[in-house]
């Protein structure tokens, strides 16, 4: 709890209606609260003192629909608009990387007050680790806390085999998100700045390489762009420092599998705790995707069984099944 100065600073400025006082001791309330390793009633602060985006109506999301860009030769949409509706507490991470969504949430949340110093929230960031480890579900999250829709760019339309027509298509993509405010989630983003010295190096990779290097540099648009990658090794050396910020996505350790598993079982009856040590082993090495798909697969044979509560047994026959449909060597899943 606050100090009681700062509860006297906030009461009365509050009675006196000075709202540059009320807000500078609320920020110094967060700000202790957040030292005292309180995220989430920092977090809760924030939106009620800077509020909270109101969240996008249908008819917004249609008429983005409507001005999509789309390939040239096959008439195909060159991005997917979807309605986010993930939130912060649906986020799962450690927290270096959770730290830094919430940081990045606080620089768009006070993003006049970095105006007046002449400085952006950052708008460019590049998420990098192994797949189903939680950079979809992150960009989602962004854009929920945001209130922006969420734009997947489709690399299968994106990418052409005619000459040239790649990077048209990229000069498309980013004249769209430099439009209106959203958040643009380039996946599967070395499919497009692999490193162009690299084996089997031809000119048209050299120029889409170019083209990607070019347009973020060039990029002073409202939107916030996110590109994720499962392979960041066949990154270009250059594209790294087009980054605002970089971070490293990994598998959930055991606490973060427990959280896991309790915000995905909650309102499933069961037979067992699902922070048990003995339960929360059963998903070691395995990802965010892994441990939902198993879950899924759980939950549904109670329901076929017409069985009331979830025992082990479910979770056990899913594993088997998760085994068996896996390669040995694979531990996360798309």
């Amino acid at each position: 709890m606050a100090n009681g100065k700062l509860l006297r600073q906030l009461v009365r400025a509050g009675v006196d209606g000075d709202q540059e006082a009320f807000r500078r001791a609320s920020e110094a309330v967060i700000a202790e609260e957040r030292d005292k390793q309180h995220h989430l009633l920092a977090n809760d602060l924030e939106k009620l003192l800077y509020g909270r985006p109101t969240p996008l109506q249908s008819l917004s999301i249609i008429n983005l629909v409507k001005a999509v860009p789309s390939d040239k030769e096959r008439g195909v949409d060159l991005l997917e608009m979807r309605q986010p509706v993930r939130q912060l507490e649906d986020l799962v991470t450690d927290n270096e990387v959770r730290s830094s969504i919430e940081h990045l949430l606080l620089e768009h949340n006070r993003q006049a007050a970095l105006e007046t110093y002449g400085l952006e929230p950052s708008r460019k960031i590049l998420f990098f680790g192994p797949p189903g480890c939680g950079k979809t579900l992150t960009a989602e999250v962004i854009a929920t806390e945001l209130g922006l829709p969420l734009a997947i760019i489709r690399l299968d339309a994106v990418i052409s085999s005619y000459l040239g027509e790649t990077a048209a298509n990229l000069r498309k993509v980013f004249d769209f998100v430099s439009s209106q405010p959203l958040v643009a989630l380039f996946d599967e983003f070395d499919a497009l700045a692999k490193e162009r010295d690299g084996d089997g190096d031809h000119g048209e990779l050299r120029r889409v390489v170019n083209a990607v290097l070019q347009m973020i540099d060039d990029y002073r648009g409202r939107s916030v762009l996110i590109a994720a990658t499962n392979h960041e090794g066949l990154l270009d050396s250059a594209i790294w420092r087009r980054f605002d910020e970089t971070l490293k996505f990994g598998n959930p350790d055991p606490s973060q599998i427990a959280k896991l598993l309790q915000n995905k079982l909650r309102g499933v009856r069961r037979n067992f705790e699902a922070s048990e040590s003995s339960i929360v082993s059963k998903f070691k090495g395995m990802s965010h995707a892994d441990i939902e798909r198993v879950l899924r697969r759980a939950i549904k044979e109670m329901i076929l069984q017409g069985r009331e509560f979830l025992e082990q047994t479910h979770l056990n026959a899913a594993l088997r099944r998760e085994n068996r449909q896996s390669p040995s060597s694979k531990r996360c899943a798309k």
